[in-house]
């Protein structure tokens, strides 16, 4: 076989008593799934492994009632009856030749318990987030039954097929690492006061779990070495150093990031591929055991270069397996174009943090394996093969739509009425750190190349005659959305008066070219990310800038993207001034009308020109003028996709348009056209 510069990527890493068949690690990540959906989330998991990842591991997996992470869905493994469904996943993935590793967890003070009503345990007694009530102090009681759960747990794991157990102590969201923080650790015992003391906890735990299970399972340990807290959290070059050489040869393996999951998954619009290397370089000088790493790595030069330097043993990878399940084999079999690379957008985080099953922007078939069937790879070929189909619009539910029906076997006429496809992608790639979300359509565009049965037509304005005259009788519209002027939105249903006066702008205008100077007044009720990167955008061209939003932070929805601190943090660095809470009444000249939300109290605001960034309006009025023709006869399917049917995210773009490709000349499904988990409460008295 021939050599490739990646080779080194494919060769087998011992892991303590087991062995890696490769260098391709799926570290533990969130999905949203958890305990509530184990088939869902054991499909998810082996197309992973049939992928070509050679380590695929869980979420956190809760060992104890009294570490309830609820209403956040993550694995559990309380008692024996936890096991059947975490011996889903192991199948799945011991199916195509992969290890399975599982990440105990026991939460402390972060977990609520809201579940099951017991206190949280912690260090100290102390208070965490905005909940009411405070976490129970620790005694050695305490201490040695969380040591005899974490081991049973353990012993748990390998009975339901783990290859490889973690003891967990990153993000700031173990009661392992609470132990190491002296913000929370302020103990006089043995558990306490000198790093040695606080390390205790944790060297107990590793021990305990090489003990146990560690005759036949590799134990890890997932370590934050750096908080990016300077001198108030763990550094790599303190405290987060010296944990990693007092416990150097205990584990089988490292995995070691940074916290907490904001810093360790921030997004492309912040962080680059390979941010964590200048955190994590050290750890390979103090131990002779494996490394993995991440780094929101998606180039194979990348990772090829972090193993020859001697970074990381095993490339960690948790977002980009998600974008593309198959990127390993991909790159074995020589298919670097074909890889389906993150963007970095968080869209993925957000099945966690609103306690859904995941998805992500570049791959809508992820969450989608066991519930709808989807494969990322392959999709069932037509019925009636060569059916001549047209796409109207290249944006990411076109571009989507085409190259998946091409797969299938149609003829697919796209057409795009502006000269370069993309639609939205390819204007807001070029806002202030977005460049990595062209992926979206770069990929697209990529595989609709290689087909010879789809053609694209840019520069095609096309009119309902030119759809019947052209004799297409499928026809699916993407025709997108525009930002609406008048200012109607969340926070108002009538437009705001003023809202036609010169020096007023949409998003649309911004991204055509047009911009404004002077001071610029920014009404952000999208709550996502357009507002913050125009403000972005308008101070780089000299502007000075209010951002102002009826909601109570800026960018609010970024919360669910762990991205919001930090898109507040630039815009208050950028010197934008933001209001918050605030309403837009009326546009005047040389200034607006603002009023708080709840008061109703009217605040003046000088200003001389305004972004209204509020709803969208689909763009679907070919889809109207068309539909008479469908119910005639003359055309056999119309469908809306994408902001043209709705509004709504780009993950929601590409998925609206794979599925219309995958529903296309296939029988209508009665009922709900997923499969849905259910309790089965047969004999239940």
């Amino acid at each position: 076989m021939t050599e490739t510069p990646f080779d080194i990527l494919f060769e087998p890493v011992p892991i303590g008593p087991v062995t890696a068949p490769n260098r391709f690690y799926q570290v533990p990540h969130c999905n949203g799934m958890g305990h509530r959906m184990p088939r869902a989330l054991a499909a998810m998991r082996g197309m992973k492994a049939e992928g070509g990842w050679g380590v695929v591991c869980t979420e956190e997996v809760e060992i104890h009632h009294t570490s309830d992470l609820s209403p956040n869905m993550e694995g559990r493994l309380w008692d024996e009856a936890d096991i059947p469904a975490l011996q889903l996943m192991t199948e799945a993935v011991h199916r195509h030749g992969a290890l399975a590793g599982i990440e105990l967890v026991y939460s402390g003070m972060h977990a609520l318990n809201l579940y099951a009503h017991t206190p949280a345990l912690a260090p100290r007694s102390l208070s965490s987030g905005i909940q009411p009530g405070q976490a129970r102090q620790l005694d050695r009681e305490d201490i040695r039954n969380i040591r005899t759960w974490h081991r049973q747990s353990a012993l748990r794991a390998k009975r339901a097929g783990f290859d490889i157990i973690y003891c967990y102590a990153a993000h700031d969201l173990s009661l392992a690492m609470h132990f190491l923080l002296p913000r929370y650790n302020d103990r006089t015992d043995e558990y306490g006061g000198s790093l040695q003391n606080r390390t205790r906890f944790l060297r107990e735990l590793i021990e305990d779990t090489r003990e146990a299970v560690g005759d036949t399972c590799a134990v890890a340990v997932r370590l934050a070495v750096d908080e990016l807290l300077g001198d108030q959290g763990l550094t790599s070059d303190g405290e987060g150093h010296d944990i990693l050489a007092l416990l150097a040869e205990l584990p089988d393996l490292w995995d070691v990031n940074i916290s907490a999951w904001s810093n360790d998954s921030a997004t492309s619009r912040f962080e680059k591929e390979g941010y964590q290397e200048r955190y994590i370089a050290f750890v390979k000088s103090l131990t002779s055991k494996p490394v993995v790493g991440v780094g929101r790595f998606t180039s194979p030069e990348s990772m090829v270069s972090a193993v020859q330097r001697g970074i990381l043993d095993l490339v960690g990878a948790a977002r980009p397996s998600i974008a593309d399940p198959f990127l390993p084999e991909k790159l074995r079999q020589g298919h670097v174009e074909d890889i389906r690379e993150c963007i970095g957008c968080n869209i993925c985080v957000t099945g966690d943090t609103q306690f859904v099953p995941l998805r992500c922007t570049q791959n809508p078939s992820m969450g989608e394996e066991w519930r709808r069937g989807w494969h990322p790879e392959n999709i069932p070929p037509l019925k009636k093969p060569d059916l001549e189909v047209a796409v109207i619009g290249a944006g990411p539910a076109g571009l989507e739509c085409a190259r998946a029906l091409g797969q299938r076997g149609a003829r697919v006429t796209l057409l795009e009425t502006r000269r370069e496809p993309g639609g939205r992608v390819r204007l807001e790639s070029e806002l202030p750190g977005l460049s990595e979300w062209r992926r979206v359509m770069d990929w697209r565009l990529t595989q609709i190349d290689k087909l010879p049965n789809v053609t694209c037509y840019p520069s095609s304005h096309v009119l309902a005659a030119d759809v019947l005259e052209a004799g297409f009788r499928h026809v699916f519209i993407a025709t997108g959305a525009t930002w609406r002027r008048d200012g109607i939105g969340r926070a108002r249903w009538q437009p705001i008066p003023g809202h036609d006066l010169p020096g007023v702008f949409t998003p649309d205008d911004l991204l055509a070219g047009l911009h404004p100077e002077g001071q610029v007044l920014i009404f952000d009720d999208d709550h996502y990310y357009m507002g913050g990167v125009l403000a972005e955008l308008l101070v780089s061209r000299g502007c000075q800038v209010t951002l102002v939003t009826p909601a109570r932070l800026p960018s609010a929805w970024t919360q669910y993207t762990l991205e919001q601190e930090r898109i507040e943090t630039r815009l208050l660095h950028l010197g934008v001034k933001i209001v918050l809470h605030h309403k837009l009444d009326a546009i005047q000249p040389g200034g607006c009308r603002l009023s708080q939300v709840l008061t109703g109290q009217v605040m003046p605001l000088s200003c001389q020109a305004v972004v209204l960034v509020t709803d969208r309006l689909p763009q679907d009025g070919l889809y109207h003028e068309l539909k008479p023709h469908l119910e005639s006869g003359a055309l056999h399917t119309l469908r809306r996709i994408g902001d043209a049917e709705a509004p709504h995210i780009i993950a929601q773009a590409v998925y609206s348009g794979h599925l219309a490709a995958r529903e296309f000349d296939e029988p209508q499904a009665e009922g709900t056209p997923f499969k849905v988990e259910r309790i089965d409460s047969s004999g239940v008295g």
